[in-house]
């Protein structure tokens, strides 16, 4: 059997929408046991959030195991539900975390005291608890029970300010990405550190990541270039201040291309070279040595018609192609690719194996996020699709809590269990 990094590991999964599970998710792929607590009556919104698997006349099946999004980050997890606004929804909660190594949520503070679930209550009946909080504010402050997902964060946090082009309005960036990679990414370190500590000490400890203090992380130079030099950046489009052309540039449509023909290939040149190069490439050497855009500064003060002639230049060709073309002679290309091309059509992404397959039973088989990094000795992976609502209540009962059939029945019953 092969070991992984995180064996012997349980963790409470006490989170919802992304940021939480994500980190989660990470957790278990590297091998640790992760009971995700749902409610069966406040779903997780993943749950029926779009896409969904299509039945076989294309229309969306109707259930709450069918969410791409949600069985992506939940894979391997065993789902428990559980009503926590009830008295004994709470003890069993407690005697979760008892048996766990971790506590893991993004909740509001307002829901982790209702749910009696801070970390001075949970010290006292596991002293070795690591209790993960991510709440978008923090567990303290003015705005410590302000809520929101990634795509509040972005504005919030000067993100969308950086984002988009300077006649339009912020945009952001397409897609909640701090919910995807900075806020898991940070959590999932800050865990293992405690857990590090916890090793050589036996001693637990409160992990506490403000989304919005994890995600101002990302705005790297440009608060520098504020405190330093008192100027305040703004959006810029595709453009870079140290490159032209730098930008996505719209090619021959490919009608095998799905739901969009459109195809765009990127091209930034960094080098004088790099742009006699790209001359050379389309048989327009001339331009290379033009007045217009023979140096860095020519090109930049000249960028938009600069824009315009390698538009034309790339317009009726496969984005494909320039990209092999101008990477064949040293000039940084490539296609912009969709998700059709990641999954079905990167040879390297299909030679690196790193979408797992998995068969799960109402959406059959489907491709799954793998390991964000692989270790030799000790490889990650998927042990399991993501787990059905409630799939696994009886089981975390028995095993994990110790319940005998009787006080599982009489739980369900009662309606704290379903």
């Amino acid at each position: 059997m092969t070991v992984k990094p995180l064996d012997g590991i349980r963790v409470a999964d006490f989170s919802w929408f992304g940021a939480g599970p994500i980190a989660g998710q990470a957790l278990a792929t590297y091998g640790a046991e992760v009971v995700r607590v749902e409610s069966s009556k406040r779903l997780d919104s993943l749950r029926v959030g779009q896409p969904f698997k299509l039945d076989d006349e294309g229309k969306p099946i109707s259930s709450y195991n069918v969410s791409g999004y949600f069985n992506n980050f939940n894979a391997g997890k065993l789902s428990f539900t559980l009503d926590m606004n009830t008295p004994k929804g709470k003890e069993l909660a407690h005697r979760l975390v008892v048996e766990s190594d971790v506590f893991l949520t993004n909740f509001t503070p307002r829901v982790v005291d209702r749910w009696e679930l801070g970390y001075e209550q949970l010290k006292q009946i596991n002293p070795r608890i690591i209790a993960a909080y991510a709440p978008m504010q923090g567990m303290e402050g003015p705005h410590r029970d302000f809520l929101g997902f990634g795509a509040v964060l972005t504005p919030v946090t000067g993100i969308s300010h950086l984002s988009g082009f300077p006649h339009r309005p912020p945009i952001g960036v397409g897609t909640n990405y701090p919910d995807y990679v900075v806020n898991p990414g940070h959590t999932v370190t800050a865990i293992l550190a405690a857990l590090r500590y916890r090793n050589r000490t036996g001693k637990g400890q409160m992990v506490e990541l403000p989304q919005v203090e994890s995600v101002v992380n990302i705005l790297g130079t440009s608060l520098l270039n504020y405190l330093a030099n008192g100027v305040n950046e703004g959006r810029i489009g595709n453009r870079h201040p140290a490159a032209a052309p730098h930008g996505a540039f719209r090619c021959a449509d490919d009608p095998t291309s799905l739901g969009s023909e459109d195809r765009w290939v990127a091209i930034a040149c960094r080098t004088d070279v790099q742009w006699q190069a790209l001359c050379d490439a389309f048989g327009h050497s001339a331009m290379a040595t033009d007045t217009k855009y023979a140096t860095l500064a020519d090109r930049k003060a000249n960028e938009d018609q600069l824009e315009a002639m390698v538009g034309e230049w790339v317009r009726e060709l496969r984005a494909e192609d320039v990209a092999v073309l101008l990477q064949s002679r040293g000039v940084p290309a490539g296609v912009v690719q969709n998700s059709q091309d990641i999954l079905d059509k990167d040879e390297h992404m299909k030679a690196r194996g790193y979408y797992q397959y998995l068969d799960h039973s109402e959406t059959g088989r489907s491709a799954y996020d793998g390991p964000g990094a692989r270790l030799s000795l000790t490889p990650a992976g998927h042990r399991a699709p993501a787990p059905l609502l409630g799939e696994h209540t009886f089981e975390v009962c028995e095993r994990v809590l110790g319940l005998d059939p009787d006080e599982i029945g009489e739980l369900v019953a009662a309606g704290i269990l379903a």
